[in-house]
């Protein structure tokens, strides 16, 4: 079974792993709010790999993803917002009102919100329609953005996202390719409401991977083995 780790130990790995590999960490960034968001956006280096959307879990930033984002995909534009809400000071990207239970009238109003982010900062950037990447709360709001405007990201990484209420009708999402990224022991996803979400995305259309690792809510070695792998094929 491979370890499970928080999201600031994934910082720390990623980043030393990373720093390892290009001896320059992300010093090519910026950190901007002048878009509607405080975000980091860093160039990319390969124009044959698609951009990244960074969508970080509860209580990370607009820097928690960005290792995470070079390690899965060396040279790609990477541009990642950090969450407006605060919940006991932790940043998210929509409210709610317990573990589990959305403050749904947000959760929409936090989607569109994101969506125009995401067009202002592709033409701010000059970048192409890009592959969302979430984590927890970010691939909540990630699936979202799909079910909002489907034409706003060309694929997503759902990792440790869940529906728990039923959004259809969906729009039609034939063709888009979307990993879910479930573990089998999270205490806080349960894995058939992964499986539900995986179930509608691709009733809708898109064209679902839905995978689960051993461990818990936490991320693996088998997640970032499993969406490298995804992104090459897809990203």
């Amino acid at each position: 079974m491979t370890r499970g780790i928080n999201s600031e130990t994934l910082r720390e790995d990623v980043s030393a792993w990373v720093a390892g590999r290009t001896g320059n960490g992300t010093r090519m960034s910026t950190g901007s709010d002048d878009l509607g968001f405080i975000h980091r956006f860093v160039p990319g280096r390969d124009p044959a790999r698609a951009p990244l959307l960074l969508l970080h879990g509860t209580g990370g930033d607009e820097s928690d993803l960005i290792p995470l984002g070079q390690r899965l995909s060396p040279g790609a534009a990477l541009l990642s917002p950090r969450g407006k809400v605060l919940e006991n000071g932790m940043p998210r990207f929509f409210r709610r009102e317990g573990e589990g239970v959305w403050d749904l009238a947000d959760f929409g109003k936090r989607t569109v919100e994101l969506a125009a982010f995401v067009r202002r900062a592709r033409a701010t950037y000059d970048i192409s329609v890009p592959v969302a990447i979430g984590f927890s709360n970010g691939a909540n709001i990630a699936w979202s953005l799909l079910a909002n405007d489907p034409s706003l990201l060309s694929g997503a990484i759902l990792m440790r996202a869940m529906m728990p209420f039923d959004p259809r009708p969906l729009p039609d999402l034939t063709a888009i390719p979307i990993l879910i990224l479930a573990g089998v022991d999270d205490p806080l996803v349960p894995v058939d409401q992964a499986a539900l979400l995986a179930a509608l995305l691709g009733e809708a259309g898109a064209q679902v991977t839905y995978e689960v690792v051993s461990g818990g809510h936490g991320l693996t070695g088998d997640d970032l083995s499993l969406a490298a792998s995804w992104l090459v094929r897809h990203g």
